[in-house]
């Protein structure tokens, strides 16, 4: 058998958390006696021994965790950022939440605040383009950093995030493989960076399957998506721009928007023969199924985002701060079938 090198490797072998295992390590008497057990069995099953001066340095450090979010309001952002914490409580850390609510300023200023707080580690969510990348640059050299939803090339240890491509290929192809070709329907100026991702794919895909794009974009900024999709529905609606009976939004707030403006102006929206208009979008908003009609889209794996985001951020700060390779990890979405489309 190979020789194991890491709490990741174990853990794997042994079928076990990954945050379970360190909160061993970190304090034995913190698991339940069945799996403490568990454990001490599978360390001389597989005879491994941690890297004790490894750990006893991580001990050095505190166990607060930064997690820093765009807009904690947008319910994605709240459902993964509690997918995170519940993960950081389970390996015996205290996670911090931070929102910096679209500026980049605040932004720079909750970094500020988290080096005070000499986390053991940060799991970060940047604004994109609208972040100052050489100021987080500088706090990657200083915190172990992990990065997730939003890229920035080169920055932090790590990258986890969904793959957009993934999501509008799949809601295009089916859109076109049950009906009219759709159009894509977005902000002109959108706050989060994944949307200019989506316009491509959208576009990539369309020209592939041998259709024309057809882009739609309203005006609005910052993060009101429902209420700029509200709006701008309503204008594209009133003035008949449409060209099929077919549309894609960008993400689910702004079809939410969508959705309460064809409710105002008295068109049925659906799958059914009584239908004048076929709605769909991606991102699989916790409240997309609250719908009416409930909403068609691309969801993304919570779990596995957030899961691997805090095992690569825990596996970071038991090396140091620091890891062989900058890796970015993009996991596919998953086409979930409803009754808009």
């Amino acid at each position: 058998m190979t020789k194991i090198r890491n709490m990741e490797e174990f853990a794997a072998v042994s079928g076990l958390s990954r945050p379970t295992v360190s909160k061993y390590f970190h304090d034995p008497d913190s698991v339940r006696a069945t799996t403490r057990a568990r454990i001490e069995e599978a360390l001389e099953r597989f005879d491994y021994r941690p890297n004790i001066y490894a750990v006893n340095q991580n001990r050095k450090l505190t166990k607060n965790i930064g997690i820093v979010v765009p807009y904690l309001a947008d319910p994605f952002f709240a459902e993964i950022a509690r997918y995170l914490e519940q993960s950081c409580i389970a390996a015996g850390y205290r996670p911090s939440l931070f929102s910096s609510h679209g500026e980049h300023k605040l932004e720079n200023e909750i970094l500020d605040s988290l080096r005070s707080l000499k986390p053991a580690g940060v799991l970060l969510a940047p604004l994109g383009r609208a972040s100052d990348r050489s100021a987080i640059e500088k706090f990657c050299e200083n915190v172990p950093t992990v990065l997730f939803d939003s890229n920035l090339e080169g920055l932090g240890a790590a990258f986890i995030g969904s793959d957009n491509f993934s999501f509008v290929s799949q809601t295009v192809e089916y859109m076109t493989r049950t009906g009219e070709p759709p159009s894509f329907f977005e902000m002109r100026t959108p706050a989060n960076p994944n949307a200019n991702k989506r316009r491509k794919a959208y576009i990539e895909v369309m020209e592939r399957l041998g259709f024309e794009p057809h882009v739609i974009k309203i005006d609005g900024e910052g993060w009101a998506f429902e209420e700029i999709g509200r709006k701008g529905a309503a204008k594209v609606l009133g003035r008949q721009e449409l060209k099929t009976n077919s549309v894609l939004c960008s993400n689910d707030r702004l079809a939410i928007g969508f959705l309460s403006a064809c409710y105002e102006m008295g068109i049925r929206v659906g799958r059914r023969e009584d239908c004048a208009l076929r709605v769909a979008s991606n991102d699989n908003h916790p409240f997309s199924r609250f719908t009416c009609p409930s909403l068609t889209t691309a969801a993304h794996d919570y779990d596995n985002v957030a899961g691997r985001s805090v095992e690569t951020l825990f596996e970071l700060i038991e090396n140091g701060g620091k890891l062989g390779n900058r890796t970015e990890t993009l996991f596919p979405a998953r086409l979930v079938l409803r009754e808009s489309a």
